[in-house]
């Protein structure tokens, strides 16, 4: 497996108006290929993560033009464009 961990920052005060586009994006997100698991983690002051874990590192480079896509409907939210860095998943334990 292999994760894309992304960190993202957005305009102070839209964190609730980034979460109901996050909301309404769900299915288009949980149905990209090989995906396993996708968290999204948002500060108040409008600082954060998305974390996905896909099948393989290939899977998450073929996605690409998707995510790409997906981040667009937060661009007038945004501060920076996301900047993503890969892994290889070592654990990925759950409850």
């Amino acid at each position: 497996m292999f994760a894309r961990v992304t960190h993202y920052k957005m305009k102070p005060g839209s964190k609730d108006a980034t979460t109901a586009i996050m909301n309404s994006l769900k299915s288009e997100i949980m149905g990209m290929p090989g995906i396993h698991n996708f968290i999204n983690v948002l500060n108040d002051d409008g600082s954060g993560y998305v974390i996905s874990v896909v099948e393989s590192e290939a899977t998450s480079n073929a996605n690409a033009a998707k995510v790409a896509e997906l981040w667009g409907a937060f661009s007038d939210y945004m501060e920076a464009a996301p900047t993503a860095v890969g892994y290889d998943v070592v654990a990925n334990w759950q409850n």
